[in-house]
């Protein structure tokens, strides 16, 4: 139904982006490691789900990405939520070069990605590796790109709580997982907090 859609940056968190088209406002959930910007014009390639309670779009940075989370969605287990909790663990690339090598190590290490969803993973991908390969030449993901903190007391651990929660954290749990991750980490960079507290 959308390829793609463009418009003002009404709203950005972690894992959420706000379009704001014509006076339409389009709520899509992105991975954690987009990089969409705070504010102006951008392009999110949209990805709608439909269930019987819900309608959910999600977006993505760049297309290649938005056909992995699709791709991902062929294996069976794999749904939205595990789709979009490894996009967010691993951009694109490192995410393409682990199911390609059959690294299921790296894939149960996103919270929520057990070792028997890592092996349906890698089995049911198993003979898509060279097309997933092909993806991998488009643009980079994993850009540095940190969000503008918001307004509290330490905004960078606030942030990347924020992001944990909202992917199924408790917020004490995501509260320790940020906190161990900061002294691994530069705390100013977002995304790579964020990926350090969820793969430990």
């Amino acid at each position: 139904m959308f390829d793609y859609i463009e418009g003002q940056v009404a709203g950005r968190s972690p894992a959420r982006l706000v379009l704001d088209v014509g006076g339409v406002g389009y709520d899509l959930v992105v991975p954690l490691s987009s990089r969409f910007p705070s504010s102006g014009t951008t392009r999110a390639y949209a990805h709608l789900a439909v269930r019987e309670d819900a309608h959910t779009l999600y977006g993505f940075d760049d297309r290649e990405t938005r056909d992995l989370f699709r791709l991902l969605l062929t294996v069976k287990g794999v749904g939205p939520g595990v789709a979009l909790a490894l996009l967010s663990g691993l951009p694109r690339v490192p995410l393409i070069e682990a199911v390609a090598a059959g690294d299921a190590a790296t894939l149960t290490r996103i919270r929520g990605i057990g070792n028997r969803t890592a092996q349906q993973i890698l089995l049911d991908l198993k003979d898509k590796a060279a097309e997933i390969r092909g993806t991998a030449a488009g643009r980079a993901a994993g850009g540095t790109g940190a969000l503008e903190p918001g307004p509290t007391k330490d905004p960078a651990i606030e942030d990347a709580v924020a992001a944990l929660v909202s992917i199924g954290y408790a917020d004490k749990e995501a509260r320790a997982s940020v906190e161990r991750a900061s002294k691994k980490v530069d705390r100013h960079d977002l995304e790579k907090l964020v990926r350090t507290a969820l793969t430990g």
